[in-house]
């Protein structure tokens, strides 16, 4: 099974060049399965009801939030009729949307999609690692899923990586979003799981993550808000992480990081080409 996990998508610029390379990729690749971070979409914060029908007409099969799920106050009404947009899975009871969805592929197999929030230097949620325990046990890799995907969105390297190692063996794999900088580790872990600890925005990287450079800069060097962050404009990096799965284990054989387009110097995962 092939597998596309799109890093978090920061406004119009992150939109764009997913509505027209992902239609591409899916054919080109002849890809199964598309997952995307899209807290970000709409103006840098949130998502909207509109955005979130674009990415899935494109051919996005799951879309992941974060910690700006709510950021368009309209999100909290139509996420109740979105199946595929998953919120993190440890807000409190009685939070609007599902934090996990089982998904059918493009080829027939079933993907448990599982988001999730940390909680170092984050809003204090419920604990991550007890809720995708218990979402794991009632739909096992296997018999309940044939693919797993854990998107763990949160600031600390190293909950990202404990979470990965946690569930490793049991997830197909886990994939770190927040921090918008694409980091060097993908590997496959001891017992199977596929893993990176931050796949990347797709957005302008001549910014600061994501944002026009002024004022992240102003704020900085005169430690007071001046305007407000607005998303850089210019040609945007579609970060990602390629995976491809075995069809009797649902476990990674092969991972590789996607760049493609705006500044960062390109990756293709070769097992594809």
């Amino acid at each position: 099974m092939r597998i596309l996990f799109v890093g978090d998508i920061v406004g119009r610029s992150g939109r764009t060049i997913v509505l027209e390379r992902l239609p591409g990729l899916i054919a080109d690749w002849k890809l199964d399965f598309v997952a995307i971070n899209a807290e970000n979409a709409a103006g840098g914060f949130g998502i909207t009801e509109s955005i979130c029908q674009e990415l899935i007409g494109a051919g996005g099969d799951a879309i992941t939030l974060g910690n700006h799920a709510w950021d368009q106050r309209e999100a909290l009404v139509f996420i109740e009729r979105m199946p595929k947009l998953v919120r993190p899975l440890n807000y409190p009871g009685g939070t609007p949307g599902r934090g996990a969805a089982l998904i059918e592929a493009r080829n027939g197999a079933r993907v448990l999609v599982v988001n999730l929030m940390g909680r170092i230097f984050m809003d204090p949620l419920d604990d991550p690692f007890a809720a995708v325990e218990g979402e794991i046990a009632a739909c096992p890799l296997g018999s309940g899923a044939d693919a797993i995907i854990v998107d763990i969105h949160c600031e600390a390297t190293s909950e990202k990586q404990a979470m990965a190692h946690f569930v490793d063996g049991k997830a197909s794999l886990v994939v770190g979003t927040h921090t918008h900088v694409p980091t060097a580790d993908h590997q496959i872990l001891p017992n199977g799981t596929a893993f990176i600890t931050d796949v990347g925005m797709t957005g302008d990287y001549d910014s600061v993550i994501g944002m026009a450079k002024d004022e992240p800069v102003s704020r900085f060097l005169r430690r007071i808000p001046g305007a407000r962050l607005e998303p850089a404009a210019g040609p945007a990096t579609l970060c990602a992480l390629a995976v491809e799965t075995d069809d009797a284990t649902g476990l990674a054989k092969h991972v590789g990081a996607v760049r493609l387009g705006g500044l960062l110097e390109p990756a293709t995962p070769a097992f594809w080409s």
